[in-house]
């Protein structure tokens, strides 16, 4: 009887073990990275896989202690009365129980997520059977888990890629599962989050084909030639005159310094996410940027900091405060009577800490906490080295610096209307702060006190965003709602005043030009050369909000792109200004040129499309497919038909006639069972590839609609395009432990040997053509702060456009 109960003891913790495999499987799932939703689903289908996995255990279970049982009553029957006539002799009674106990968990289910149905054909053959019934019970319970055959297979999959993930980053970067190859069946099988991505080889390379064999770096790189835009909708005094003739500012993780004569930029690279604020130097050669936190492709957080570096050789010279700001540097400004010696900046923590510098000697003089609202400038007055002055949401604050303290005597507004937001601060000749507010009033602040001297009472409409005192020591003031750019004599009386146009967007940061000249940032993004008493001539334009959309023109050196800001704009890249632009109703995702390049067609964000005329940007036609965003828009390489992508899983084909003017619906390819991300055509225009937010490959025949599933001839078709982050020919994008979402696009060049990617890291990646090995090398170029969203080579391949996201800029790059 002991032995009965030792043995039952150890089915009990078999079933134990089995149990808490089951149990462990959630632990992992808790772990995923997995989108709510996807997690939700898969939790609900495991809870049901494992309930009926539960209910097979406790038959198993049942049925083996019962076969116990016998088994021990053979034995004393054996013992009793020796060998039944017919019946091999057992062995003795002290043996038998543990090698039937032995037989018996051989027999029961050895790991949770197993069919069953295998197990209980073991079961069947087993020398003591149970009963009929027993058996057919649990059958039929085996059987009931066959429908989830599909689910197991996946989430298996997937867990064994997250538990090798989770039990690998502790040593740094996770693993995902390997590629493998059929040469058999002429596959290479690639998993992404645990799924598997089957990708088909063509016939002609299948016999060389090897996983091993390395892909090139290739033998051309990307220079950055241009940015496009600038950073004027969230952040303010960033625009400056050089003595070079370069304005410099900022845009992403770029520092631009433009010469306008020459059509000229050079870019400083130095940071790692977006720069958020900029101080040039007495001397008028060294400059301050500031940047936010960020987090790289690893997960390690990028810290904020201010760089201080040559604008002539574009050299770094210091860099402070890595580990000391929290967040963001939002405000930064060199010191003016002492040589320019020190530097102050205001981070982004929640008690704003202001703090001080001897930027030379990466050495904080002094520091303490500013606000705990919003600061929005700070700068050292001109002739005293030791006071600050900050500005922001309801006050002004002098801070007189003695030693390493910091003494703050607060703005005292008195009888004057104290206003929400101080929102600039500039100084006369005579040392007075000037303040612009957000009630539209300028006040004066006497050299040395903090009380008001003079107003210039509703000097705008809506806000003043910036302030210039000019060398002659006459003002300029910029006004936000009212758009208005306002010259002031030295008595602070209107002289002048001009209006910028409502598409290029309020005032921003006003920067003194040669004489007689004004450079104008606005919160539009644009960059403006303005002289009274009305020139104002657009030199920077660019997006405003977050920008996916972008098409290269067939034949001539011209760009598209379009932006949840509801504007499209046609890019010229030589001159680097848009030849058009124009406002749409909906917020653009997508944009492609029709092979002619007389027209183009843009997709929204609210399952609505439309085709412009190239030349004239006129409404060429409009139609309305689902209400989800349209991903894509490709015109067939002979420019037949129109495939449209939408996040409602459907493309949907139409044919195109009168060289782009005419759209009649004939086809909808249904199949994809999440959004389609990607599409291209076959050269001869019979086929179309999709991809989709699952990782899905489908193929279709283009004139139709209908999925095509004839393995043997989609590999071997050529492609116009290769836009497909997830094909044979590009797979070895994919770094190691990538998340399927972390590739938002790739592009080949028209000479088939160069491929170009864009990732969720802020990167541009530049491959050999074709990618067709697991984790290929690549150069790799940063500037971009947000993900890259899309990636262009022009016709000729002379030069590849980038664009960033929530960053909003367009990058163009020399390919050489």
């Amino acid at each position: 009887m002991s032995e009965r109960i030792a043995s039952c003891g150890s089915l009990c913790d078999s079933s134990n073990l089995l149990l808490q495999y089951c149990n462990n499987d959630d632990t992992v799932s808790a772990s995923s990275n997995m989108d709510m939703e996807d997690r939700v689903s898969h939790l609900e289908q495991r809870l049901q896989l494992q309930e009926d996995e539960i209910q097979l255990l406790k038959a198993a279970l049942a049925d083996a202690l019962r076969r116990l049982g016998y088994c021990e009553e053979q034995s004393q029957g054996t013992h009793a009365g020796g060998g039944h006539a017919g019946r091999r002799p057992l062995a003795p009674a002290a043996s038998a129980p543990p090698t039937k106990v032995r037989q018996l968990l051989q027999a029961l289910p050895s790991r949770p997520l197993s069919n069953g149905y295998v197990q209980q054909k073991r079961l069947l053959s087993s020398p003591s059977s149970p009963k009929k019934e027993v058996l057919q019970s649990i059958k039929r319970k085996s059987m009931s888990t066959e429908r989830l055959t599909l689910i197991r297979r996946e989430m298996a999959a997937e867990s064994r890629s997250r538990t090798t993930s989770s039990s690998s980053s502790s040593g740094g970067k996770s693993k995902s599962k390997e590629c493998t190859y059929n040469a058999e069946d002429g596959y290479v099988r690639m998993f992404l989050r645990g799924r598997p991505v089957t990708m088909h080889i063509p016939d002609q390379q299948r016999e060389s084909y090897s996983l091993d064999q390395k892909v090139a770096l290739p033998d051309k790189k990307l220079k950055l030639q241009w940015v496009y835009g600038y950073r004027g909708r969230d952040c303010r005094s960033n625009l400056y005159l050089l003595p070079t003739g370069e304005i410099v500012y900022f845009n992403a993780s770029v520092v631009v310094l433009y010469n306008t004569e020459e059509q000229q930029q050079r870019h400083y690279l130095g940071h790692n996410d977006d720069v958020k604020c900029l101080s040039v130097h007495p001397d008028m050669v060294t400059i301050a940027t500031g940047q936010m936190a960020g987090n790289s492709k690893d997960g390690k957080l990028l810290a904020p900091h201010v760089r201080i570096w040559d604008s002539v050789s574009l050299n770094t010279l210091h860099v402070i405060g890595m580990g000391v700001f929290d967040r963001a540097v939002t405000c930064v400004s060199f010191s003016k009577s002492n040589g320019g010696s020190f530097l102050c900046a205001v981070d982004d923590a929640n008690d704003h800490i202001l703090s001080v510098w001897n930027w030379q000697k990466e050495k904080q003089l002094a520091e303490v906490k500013c606000s705990n609202d919003s600061v929005l400038a700070a700068v050292f007055h001109p002739m005293d080295t030791n006071l600050i002055v900050t500005c922001g949401k309801s006050h002004i604050n002098f801070w007189t610096m003695e030693g390493n303290t910091l003494s703050k005597r607060q703005g005292l507004f008195e009888k004057h209307e104290k206003p929400k937001y101080v929102l600039c601060v500039a100084f006369a000749e005579n040392g007075d702060a000037i303040t612009g507010d957000s009630s539209g009033n300028i006040y004066i602040w006497a050299k040395g006190g903090h009380r008001i001297s003079q107003v210039v009472s509703g000097a705008h409409e809506g806000g003043i965003f910036s302030v210039c005192v000019l060398k002659d020591g006459t003002m300029v003031s910029g006004g936000g709602k009212d758009r208005k750019v306002v010259l002031w004599d030295h008595n602070y009386r209107k002289q002048a005043e001009m209006e910028v146009g409502e598409s290029l967007g309020p005032v921003r940061a006003l920067a003194e030009g040669k004489p007689g000249e004004l450079f104008i940032g606005t919160t539009k993004n644009a960059i403006i050369r303005g002289a009274f008493p009305d020139t104002l001539t657009p030199i920077v334009q660019g997006h405003t909000d977050e920008l996916w959309g972008l098409d290269v023109h067939p034949s001539m050196e011209q760009f598209v792109t379009c932006s949840q800001d509801k504007q499209v704009h046609l890019w010229d890249t030589n001159t680097h200004q848009p030849l058009w632009s124009k406002t749409i109703e909906d917020q653009g995702r997508s944009a492609g040129f029709h092979p002619s390049g007389a027209v183009l067609a843009v997709g929204t964000m609210t399952g609505r499309w439309l085709v412009l005329d190239t030349d004239t940007r006129d409404l060429v036609s409009m139609h309305t497919d689902g209400n989800e965003i349209i991903s894509n828009v490709k015109y067939s390489p002979d420019g037949n038909f129109l495939a449209v992508a939408s996040h409602d899983n459907f493309v949907y084909i139409y044919a195109v006639s009168e060289n782009g003017k005419k759209y009649s619906r004939v086809g909808k390819c249904t199949g994809h069972s999440s959004f389609v991300t990607h599409l291209d055509w076959s050269k001869d225009s019979q086929y179309l590839v999709t991809n989709s937010g699952d990782y899905e490959i489908l193929f279709w025949e283009g004139s139709s609609g209908k999925h095509m599933t004839n393995t043997d001839t989609m590999r071997n078709l050529e492609w116009a395009t290769s836009t497909c982050t997830l094909s044979f020919n590009t797979f070895g994008i994919w770094p190691d432990g990538a998340d399927g979402t972390d590739i938002n696009a790739v592009c080949r060049s028209h000479d088939g040997s160069l491929l170009a990617s864009a990732d969720d890291f802020g990167k541009v990646h530049l491959f050999s053509f074709p990618c067709s090995q697991p984790r290929a090398q690549s150069h790799e170029y940063g500037g971009h702060s947000s993900h890259v969203t899309n990636v262009a080579f022009l016709h000729d391949d002379s030069h590849l456009i980038s664009t960033g996201g929530k960053d909003t800029s367009i990058l163009q790059w020399v390919v050489a």
